[in-house]
């Protein structure tokens, strides 16, 4: 089991952390730069002017990895699918709920350098920036080893879900790309004759750096939470969440909204 610890804001040259986390990915850098590059947030580069750069390079060349390696996958996976079912497929294993996940399996939150600012405020929990790491990070494995590595740690951190998304219950095909609100809409009301409610709980950054914290709830119940750099994008993203819990929830709609409402119980208790 990964141990939590308590962070604390680095100066640029401590990397005595990074040999932790290469051993969580079961690889080892041969250029440690393109590790510590993948972990370093903007804000804490605006603040360390002799850093020459950030991980947002790292997390557009990530994005595209995953996506090769997920789609390849997919097509093995299921001879049969056609492109739309592939699509939807790779969406719901791309989207920020699923990169956060796996950012979370990871504790990668403990590794990315912070500005003081985005430190105080909560940075290390927030999805959009675990995501756009985890990203960065997969970038970063691929300019180090190469597809195959990183191929290898992309397969090792998604475990059976390819597997399960391709084999598991039927999923119904998204009406567009990447609209889970639709999708979560069926779901929801193919159980119950409700709709999920949808609320912006949290805006943080400068105006032109905002970024949104979605909740969505059903029959006030919370089933998803997600970040983006739109208030629809924030929407989009707590969906996807809430599909995803719902996919793998062995009792759907019913046993997430009672395991859910469980959770905020025990949290009113212990405070």
């Amino acid at each position: 089991m990964i141990m939590a610890k308590t962070t604390s804001i680095r100066s640029p040259n401590q990397t005595d952390d990074l040999p932790e986390l290469e051993e969580r990915l079961q690889y080892q850098f041969e250029d440690r730069e393109l590790l510590l590059r993948a972990l370093i947030h903007r804000s804490y580069a605006n603040e360390h002017r002799s850093i020459s750069g950030d991980n947002q390079r790292l997390e557009f060349l990530g994005d595209a990895v995953l996506g090769a390696v997920v789609s390849e996958s997919l097509f093995r996976e299921d001879e049969e699918a056609p492109e739309g079912a592939l699509s939807s497929r790779l969406s719901e294993l791309v989207c920020e709920g699923a990169l956060v996940e796996r950012a979370q399996a990871l504790e990668l939150g403990e590794f990315i350098r912070l500005g003081r600012g985005e430190e105080l405020t909560g940075g290390r929990r927030k999805d959009g920036l675990l995501a756009d790491a985890f990203e960065s990070l997969l970038g970063a494995l691929f300019l180090d080893g190469g597809y195959e590595p990183a191929r290898r740690v992309i397969l090792e951190q998604y475990g059976d879900l390819i597997a399960e998304v391709s084999n598991g219950r039927e999923r119904k095909q998204l009406e567009a790309p990447g609209d889970y609100k639709s999708l979560l809409q069926r779901k929801v009301q193919s159980a119950r004759p409700v709709r999920p409610t949808y609320q912006i709980v949290e805006t943080s950054g400068p105006p032109h750096e905002r970024r949104f914290v979605a909740q969505v709830t059903v029959e006030g119940t919370e089933v998803g939470r997600g970040e983006g750099a739109s208030k629809k994008q924030a929407e989009q993203s707590a969906a996807c969440q809430a599909v995803a819990a719902l996919d793998t929830h062995d009792e759907g709609l019913e046993g997430l909204l009672e395991n859910s409402s469980s959770q905020h119980d025990d949290a009113d208790e212990a405070t």
